[in-house]
């Protein structure tokens, strides 16, 4: 395998969108995000043929450009997917690669007082940009959103909140289940907390200030405060932890605002939702360090409780940690647009 770029057979759009719900937030990040869209071959051949879409957002810190990253031996998503098409493996479609990084390292897709109006920007922005200039089918049924990590939560919750908008979903290793994906490393941030006498904002400062991750609590920390800062924000930006960063110990009040958005727990409020979907495809590593293999089989038997059948869910446990599952996205998105077009 040759560690260098290949020509695709589709090809990507890379553009510049503008967004008025992203003007002014709260980090000062920049309201013009980058956003990427393929498109497959033989799409300006048949200029009367209209695609399904999938929607691609990325993990915590991840952001557009990283889609191009190569690892020895792995191909990239983008000519990972690529291949799929051209080679006949799923029907062909639209995928949109969505940029939503804050200055915290990732929005979780939501809209927070802390962060900005990242779901409405993805939303209310993004989807309707797409469909106005690409030729996609603009209905549920044939839509799409799929992601890893942060990112596989964001596919979780967006069906469940914008039925009207997404009808099929994939998540690999997505956050769920906080008691177990969460909890753990609040004890951790805690220990790191000493040194900055229970300060975040004292270990934000100087993390600011030097090169990024080069103390051994940069990535626990950084982690902590954007997630507490998309869930658990007050309306003026102040930023709760959920947990006292002095004794560890958990702030039930707080820590409630975050478990409402834990998507084993949203599942029986988005039941008709989630009952209407065309696919949902669930999977997670058997060694997954922040245990979301767990997350990922209660996720599964919430979607059974409220009656969501096995038929629309592809589940799966495989040997794997948490990173280094890349090459199961082509996989996910093979399925997806053969689910989101077998009735066609």
């Amino acid at each position: 395998m040759l560690p260098w770029s290949a020509d695709l057979a589709g090809r990507i759009d890379e553009h510049v969108i503008t967004s008025a719900l992203l003007r002014g937030n709260p980090l000062g990040d920049p309201h013009q995000r980058p956003l990427w869209v393929y498109v497959p071959p033989g799409y300006d051949l048949e200029p009367e043929r209209r695609y399904p879409a999938v929607y691609v957002i990325q993990g915590y810190t991840g952001h557009l450009a990283m889609w191009r990253n190569r690892s020895p031996f792995r191909v990239p998503f983008p000519e990972a997917a690529d291949a799929v098409f051209a080679g006949g493996e799923a029907p062909a479609a639209i995928v949109v690669y969505v940029d939503a990084w804050t200055r915290y390292g990732g929005s979780q897709f939501v809209d927070s007082p802390g962060t900005g109006r990242y779901h409405s920007y993805l939303c209310d922005e993004v989807v309707p940009w797409v469909d106005a200039r690409y030729r996609t089918r603009p209905d549920a049924a044939h839509r799409a959103i799929m992601g890893k990590s942060s990112g596989g939560y964001g596919a979780m919750i967006t069906p469940m909140l914008r039925p009207d908008l997404f009808g099929a979903l994939a998540t690999h290793a997505g956050d769920t289940l906080y008691e177990y994906c969460y909890i753990p490393e609040f004890a951790t941030a805690t220990r790191h907390l000493r040194r900055y006498d229970g300060d975040i904002w004292r270990w934000w400062a100087d993390f600011a200030a030097r090169p990024a991750f080069t103390k051994g609590e940069d990535a626990t920390l950084l982690g902590l405060l954007g997630v507490a800062a998309c869930f658990s924000a007050r309306e003026d930006g102040t930023v709760d932890l959920p947990f006292d960063p002095v004794t560890g110990v958990i702030r039930p009040d707080v820590w409630q605002r975050w478990l409402d958005w834990d998507p084993v727990r949203m599942v029986p409020a988005h039941a008709e939702a989630l009952r209407g979907l065309r696919a949902i495809w669930i999977d997670a590593g058997t060694r997954d360090e922040y245990y979301l293999d767990l997350g990922a089989s209660a996720f599964r038997a919430a979607l059974n409780d409220i009656a969501v059948t096995d038929e629309l869910i592809h589940f799966e446990l495989f040997d794997a940690g948490h990173a280094g599952i890349d090459y199961r996205y082509p996989m996910s998105v093979a399925w997806l647009c053969d689910r989101m077009t077998r009735d066609d």
